[in-house]
């Protein structure tokens, strides 16, 4: 099943039950990356979830997500010329025009800093979003977590008002992105973000995204010895955010999937998603006599 015509959503749980409330976090790439590769490299991670909030069928614990998780894996509108990736060296003419399965949800123009294309890239994930009956939260690895940001602003109360405001100021800012004032009337603010090696996009044109600063709560996961994205750039991100929780791991640029780590991100998506009632034993669900 997919997500949209250019992703794959992860099936909900074979009987979980029609109509059940899921927990539908929205999973975006990172740059020359897939929406299928990142699923394949975050598979573990998805399975661990999977666990975390079982449907309701094979645990009533955490009613407030009686059908259990589901993630939504779209693939990013702009496919990237070998030119356009990190590192790539030009051979012959052949090598240059060849068709890759690489792709951005923007392109960083060299000298201006603009991103390219950017309003295909969000106009994807709002198609994305629309498909999936609304999301709860969103998980982004490197400029999947600029754009992890990105959509945890546009679906915040106030923000189409602030985008327009700056724009009357400075009409070089970034506008309000179409379709997005209905998606935030219709899906409500998320209750969290979660981006890995992240990062914020600096520039007068993206202001609008960040003043007043993201209240979304959200987990930054950086790499210490991450030389891809420079860890000055993934603090950014962390101060234009209001309820910013930020973890190292010692390694590099990529989403860390051993036990320690991802028991960090399962606890902090409880903690913004159940409910109270759920994180106590409930006296109908305890297994004692009276």
């Amino acid at each position: 099943m997919s997500a949209s015509t250019s992703g794959v959503a992860t099936p909900a749980d074979e009987g979980a039950g029609p109509g059940l409330k899921k927990l539908k976090i929205l999973m975006l790439h990172g740059y020359t990356q897939s929406g299928s590769l990142f699923h394949a490299k975050t598979r573990a991670l998805e399975k661990i979830l999977h666990k975390a909030f079982p449907p309701k069928f094979i645990s009533p614990i955490f009613s407030s997500y009686p059908g259990g998780i589901q993630l939504f894996y779209p693939t990013a509108p702009l496919r990237l010329m070998p030119a356009d990736i990190p590192g790539y060296t030009s051979t012959s003419d052949e090598t240059e025009n060849e068709e890759t399965d690489a792709w951005g949800w923007w392109k960083r123009e060299t000298g201006t800093g603009v991103y390219y294309g950017l309003e295909q890239g969000l106009s994807t994930i709002k198609q994305t979003i629309e498909d999936a009956g609304g999301i709860d939260g969103v998980i982004g690895f490197s400029q999947g977590g600029c754009a992890a940001a990105f959509v945890a602003s546009l679906l915040e109360p106030g923000r189409a008002s602030t985008f327009s405001a700056l724009n009357s100021q400075n009409p070089s800012t970034l506008s309000y992105p179409e379709g997005w004032v209905e998606l935030a009337e219709r899906n409500g603010e998320l209750k969290f973000g979660v981006s890995y090696s992240g990062f914020y996009a600096p520039g007068e044109e993206y202001r609008g995204f960040y003043e007043p600063k993201i209240k979304t709560t959200f987990l930054s996961v950086i790499g210490s010895l991450d030389s891809v994205v420079e860890e000055e750039r993934s603090k950014g991100l962390v101060e234009r955010t209001v309820g910013e929780r930020v973890v190292f791991h010692a390694g590099g640029h990529f989403v860390p999937v051993n036990k320690e780590m991802a028991g960090i991100l399962v606890g902090f998506v409880k903690e913004c998603c159940v409910v109270k009632e759920d994180k106590e034993d409930r006296v109908e669900d305890m297994d004692v006599p009276f």
